[in-house]
């Protein structure tokens, strides 16, 4: 649920690798690391197909007040939906150093799912078992909750599990050796070029990306730019993809 998210400092709990080294910032970010381009026509369509579903809602019910909220309730709920698809953010969290930077960075989508699946088989569970008092025979429907609170059990204790599905990484970039400074401000973002050697021989040239606060944005640029004065600069649109980002071609 993107919209069912916890908010802390995590700067402080991350396991630092390179802790003996001077912090010249830190900072942690909640981005969007994908091609957002790509995503919002996604988004557009599943909005009009929300508004399909709603209109349908309403139109099979009787005219009145609780056919629209029906339609309204139908309509937004698919339309949540696609935006946990298409709206999924990830937490990143930087330690920039005079050497480099290290990050982690995760999905917390999980983190709001699990606790939404407990509380829904609790409540499931207390509407089945006040059915069970009336008919014995609705005992069967116990089988929801009690599937739906397993499965959250099992998220929360497995550790192999969580780290799967909120897609943990970690990664260092050695920033004093960028080739190219890539500026985009409009998402705030910093690409440092770095080339990569194959075994082969082939090589290819890629950014990694560094998202930060607006308010701390001319902070962090300057830091690179003055240590880094001879690195060529660029402003303009980065194509971002999972892991890095590329120039347009």
């Amino acid at each position: 649920m993107w919209f069912i998210q916890p908010k802390r400092d995590y700067v402080a709990e991350m396991p630092w690798k390179h802790d003996d080294e001077p912090a010249v910032m830190t900072w942690q970010i909640r981005a969007r690391d994908y091609n957002t381009f790509i995503a919002n026509i996604l988004f557009c369509i599943n909005f009009i197909i929300s508004l399909a579903v709603g209109f349908a809602i309403f139109s099979f019910n009787e005219p009145g007040i609780s056919s629209f909220l029906l339609g309204a309730g139908g309509g937004g709920f698919v339309l949540l939906i696609s935006m946990s698809m298409t709206h999924q953010t990830a937490i990143i969290v930087y330690r920039l150093t005079d050497k480099r930077i290290e990050v982690f960075s995760w999905k917390p989508q999980i983190d709001s799912v699990k606790p939404v699946m407990k509380w829904t088989a609790i409540i499931s569970g207390l509407g089945v078992l006040c059915l069970v008092f009336i008919n014995p025979d609705f005992i069967i429907a116990a089988i929801g909750p009690i599937g739906i609170g397993v499965m959250a059990a099992l998220m929360g204790n497995s550790k192999d599990y969580q780290s799967m599905v909120r897609n943990e990484e970690y990664h260092e970039i050695d920033w004093p050796n960028a080739e190219d400074i890539a500026v985009w401000r409009k998402r705030c973002l910093i690409g440092l070029r770095f080339t990569w050697y194959n075994e082969d021989g082939s090589h290819y040239s890629v950014y990694s990306k560094v998202y930060c606060h607006k308010k701390d944005f001319e902070k962090c640029l300057d830091i690179f730019k003055q240590r880094l004065p001879n690195t060529p600069y660029r402003e303009g649109k980065l194509v971002v993809h999972s892991h890095f980002a590329t120039l347009p071609e």
